[in-house]
């Protein structure tokens, strides 16, 4: 199935020439990602559908907390210049979740500028609250941001703070990648990413439930 913008879920895009060799990019024991990566540059369809089922989980919720209800229709726009523009592009895998990372911000940049509006998501503190228990409270915030009420939590940090998180935690980019994608240094990426972290799990420990009363 396709959407408006010609993307399919499982990462075909329409108006975009493929090799007709597509049996090289189905995956074996030996392949790597820097395999696939290279075979999809080179035009195989099946290879470009590994790396879209590799980037698009992580791409769409960074949308999300950017764009709201839009991001599948952000993520969309964004593929299809990926997948134009991919034989152009030099680097490894990771570099190419930088690359990729990257048009994702601009295209959603670009979308808020035409609605004239910020990124809506919704979500409550109370929805990702779990007990702690022995846990770092910080590393319940990192567990917990696959989920829409942690998105909407992460949104609610200051811009700087929650797009480091976000593509620190939630794309996975280190911070120099992430600084690129940002256009900032790694330096103050790394300490927007850290006070947003050390919010996220003050917030989580405050609103998690109190343990048992201990026995007088």
């Amino acid at each position: 199935m396709q959407n408006a913008a010609g993307f399919g879920d499982s990462g075909e895009i329409s108006g975009v020439a493929w090799s007709s060799r597509r049996s090289s990019a189905r995956k074996s024991t030996a392949d790597t990602a820097e395999d696939v990566l290279a075979a999809a540059r080179g035009g195989d369809e099946n290879a470009f559908r590994s790396l879209y089922r590799d980037v698009q989980p992580k791409l769409l919720r960074y949308l999300q907390v950017l764009v709201g209800t839009d991001a599948e229709d952000v993520a969309s726009d964004a593929w299809l210049q990926i997948a134009r523009d991919l034989r152009s592009f030099r680097g490894d895998v990771d570099g190419f979740r930088g690359w990729a990372t990257t048009i994702a911000r601009n295209r959603a940049l670009d979308h808020l500028r035409r609605q004239q509006r910020r990124p809506v998501v919704h979500g409550t503190v109370e929805d990702v609250a779990e007990p702690a228990g022995s846990e770092d409270t910080a590393q319940a915030a990192v567990d917990s941001v696959g989920t829409d009420a942690a998105l909407a939590l992460i949104a609610g940090l200051p811009r700087d703070q929650a797009e480091a998180v976000l593509l620190r935690v939630v794309v996975g980019l280190d911070a120099k990648a992430a600084a690129k994608v940002l256009g900032k240094r790694p330096g103050a990426v790394r300490t927007a990413a850290h006070r947003g972290l050390r919010t996220l799990a003050a917030q989580l420990d405050a609103s998690s439930p109190p343990g048992p009363t201990p026995p007088e």
